[in-house]
């Protein structure tokens, strides 16, 4: 089995799910998932995770995303963005360039969004776009998300164009619905790159013809995964220990989660508190080291 993570250049037109069943074949494994979820219209990073990488999806989907986004004002969508039904139109005022940066301070830092019902997100085991798709509405609570830059790119009235960062959990269409509001009109999204995912970045990335033709150029490490994290060493009986489920005390180990490492070695996820080291999410289990099996 390969075990590995692939940053996927997906195509605008394809699911994320088409990206993995893509992957499933050209690499003959069932065991696949992707980090973050893409719109069908939009392209750019996909973080796919092959195998045993497939442990530390939770771990990845924590980091940061970097977008470059553009819409339209005065049209609103039954999806958020230009390949859904339109259900309004508005007059755009006349602001200028200088208003809408002026309006952009107000969505930078930590914000309250609604999901919109167009996205993955479930309901009583259901997908909401499941129930969008039925004309079923489901009241959806406000989520706190946080936007790390909001920089205006272009702006050529109705249109412009957005650079953003932001945390997991943000949808950018209902980000440029909500600028669109304050600025007393409407507004959907259409265009959408993912341009980085934590540490996968677009420049990095392959089209899925590339990974085809070099199934095996492309696969990155599995610690890739985690690789915001800091490193903690230890020894083989630590390693033992700790890989084997044994909480292990590291004088001098500061409070955290570490990537665990053993004689260059990627072993898992560890978690460190009063400098007792446990266990998280192990990949290698380490063999009892040989002074210790001698000595029986």
């Amino acid at each position: 089995m390969n075990d590995g993570i692939l940053n996927v250049l997906k195509p605008p037109g394809m699911t994320s799910h088409d990206v993995v069943s893509r992957i499933r074949r050209i690499y003959h494994v069932r065991k696949v998932g992707h980090a973050g979820t893409l719109d069908p219209d939009a392209a750019g990073v996909l973080p796919v995770f092959i195998g045993n990488a497939t442990r530390l999806l939770e771990y990845s989907v924590t980091k940061s995303k970097h977008y470059r986004a553009e819409g339209v004002f005065g049209v609103r969508t039954d999806t958020g963005d230009d390949s859904g039904n339109i259900l309004e139109r508005k007059p755009v005022p006349a602001f200028t360039s200088e208003q809408m940066e002026k309006c952009l301070e107000r969505f930078r830092g930590t914000i309250l969004q609604i999901p919109p019902m167009y996205s993955a997100l479930k309901h009583n085991g259901k997908k909401l776009y499941e129930y969008a798709r039925q004309g079923i509405e489901i009241v959806r609570e406000p989520r706190p998300v946080e936007i790390f830059r909001l920089d205006l790119i272009q702006f050529y009235p109705p249109h412009f164009c957005l650079d953003i960062v932001c945390s997991k959990g943000t949808y950018v269409r209902t980000l440029l619905e909500d600028i669109a509001v304050s600025l007393g009109t409407c507004g959907c999204m259409t265009f959408l790159l993912r341009t980085s995912v934590g540490a996968y970045d677009i420049g990095d990335s392959h089209t899925l013809e590339e990974i085809e033709e070099h199934p095996n150029e492309f696969l990155l490490p599995v610690e890739t995964a985690v690789s915001e994290m800091p490193v903690l060493c230890v020894n083989q009986l630590q390693a033992y220990r700790i890989t084997n489920g044994v909480k292990t005390t590291i004088k001098d180990t500061l409070p955290g989660t570490y990537r665990l490492y053993c004689q260059n070695q990627f072993l898992g996820i560890a978690c460190a508190e009063e400098e007792i080291v446990r266990p998280l999410k192990i990949l290698t289990q380490v063999n009892r080291p040989e002074a210790m099996v001698m000595a029986d």
